[in-house]
């Protein structure tokens, strides 16, 4: 991976982005599309839409979604411990015990979260799975009114943002999804070559996915795109405790996933296969039965309808603080959509036809 790619990508993965609190996130993305976009804007959801050849009738939308899941403050009680709500789907139990910081007007604050030690848990509760009302965020204060000098209710919490390089070119982090997938889109766009664009391309970093689906909705209907492709993560199977007949087999290192199913054009995943053949691109193919629960569902069912697509990364621990994908596949989905894109024109079509 280039040393301006990967120093974009850390960067990103280590600003937070809570669903709907993107903006600092969305800042560092905007001011990496000016690079090289003819054009970067801002809408009022705050999805940042950068284009290249904007004037270009036939239009393509590439979109990854900038937010995180991650918790945001609802109550305090009088010693000064917080409760909170999700704002995206979190298994509590991946959230006992891990720092989080809380983001404040006036700052950054830094705390725990703590549940009742074990010890001192009832037979049945150490039965129990935990809910939310169970934790608690600790910032080490001792009474309601010394938090509410700096914490007011709504504030958004991640927890710690950091990013870990493993063996294989692979790495943990807790934003994976799907900061690689809104990394993926904008490389995708800097990528391509300009000698080669015959199309208007938009690369989309939408907001809101995690709890609605809420950015791509209004950016697809904005952008009104001839084909729409979404990238973002999927279960890897190649972990203790999944079940392949189950979700099929999807391996972190060995390509994106290209997926197939009623929400995917078969003109573009024929189109996409191709590219990476002629290209020696590594992918992997998953099927999806139902519509997923990404941007290409809403992308999809946009205006008129649009040819849309779907590649993923491969992603292990989905919503978790340790979320693993590799760097590998994130660059070969870069390399894809840009080729895939360098060989459409107004002459292109995806409407379905009998073979």
């Amino acid at each position: 991976m280039e040393a301006k790619a990967r120093e974009f990508l850390n960067k990103v993965l280590t600003t937070p982005s809570p669903s709907g609190y993107e903006q600092p996130v969305q800042q560092v993305v905007r001011e990496y599309a000016a690079q090289f976009a003819d054009s970067v804007e801002t809408d009022v959801l705050g999805n940042v839409i950068a284009g290249r050849n904007i004037d270009a009738p036939f239009r393509v939308m590439l979109a990854g979604h900038c937010d995180q899941i991650g918790l945001a403050v609802q109550y305090i009680d009088a010693d000064g411990f917080i409760y909170v709500i999700n704002l995206g789907g979190w298994d509590i139990q991946n959230l006992i015990g891990q720092h989080v910081t809380i983001w404040t007007k006036k700052g950054p604050v830094p705390g725990v979260i703590g549940r009742k030690p074990i010890h001192l848990l009832k037979d049945d509760e150490r039965k129990q799975v935990a809910k939310l009302t169970d934790i608690w965020v600790d910032l080490g204060e001792n009474s309601k009114e010394a938090v509410e000098e700096y914490v007011r209710i709504g504030d958004p919490i991640t927890v710690q943002m950091t990013v870990a390089d493993l063996k294989n070119n692979f790495i943990a982090t807790s934003a994976a999804d799907d900061k690689t997938g809104m990394w993926v889109v904008m490389e995708a766009l800097r990528r391509i070559d300009a000698a080669k664009l015959k199309c208007a391309v938009f690369a989309v970093s939408t907001v809101q996915e995690e709890v609605g689906l809420r950015g791509a909705t209004t950016s697809a209907f904005h952008v009104d795109p001839h084909v729409g492709i979404a990238v973002d993560v999927t279960f890897a199977s190649d972990c203790p405790t999944i079940d392949k007949k189950a979700t099929g087999e999807v391996s972190v290192g060995k390509g994106p996933v290209v997926e197939r199913g009623p929400n995917m054009n078969p003109g573009v995943v024929d189109r996409l296969t191709q590219v990476a053949d002629a290209a020696s691109i590594p992918y992997q193919l998953s099927a999806s039965g139902l519509p997923p629960g990404t941007d290409a569902r809403i992308i999809q069912m946009t205006r008129g309808g649009v040819a849309s697509g779907l590649v993923s990364i491969p992603n292990r621990y989905m919503h978790s603080p340790v979320e693993i994908v590799s760097l590998d596949d994130m660059d070969a989905a870069a390399d894809l959509l840009a080729r895939f894109i360098e060989g459409l024109d107004e002459n292109t079509s995806f409407i379905p036809k009998c073979s």
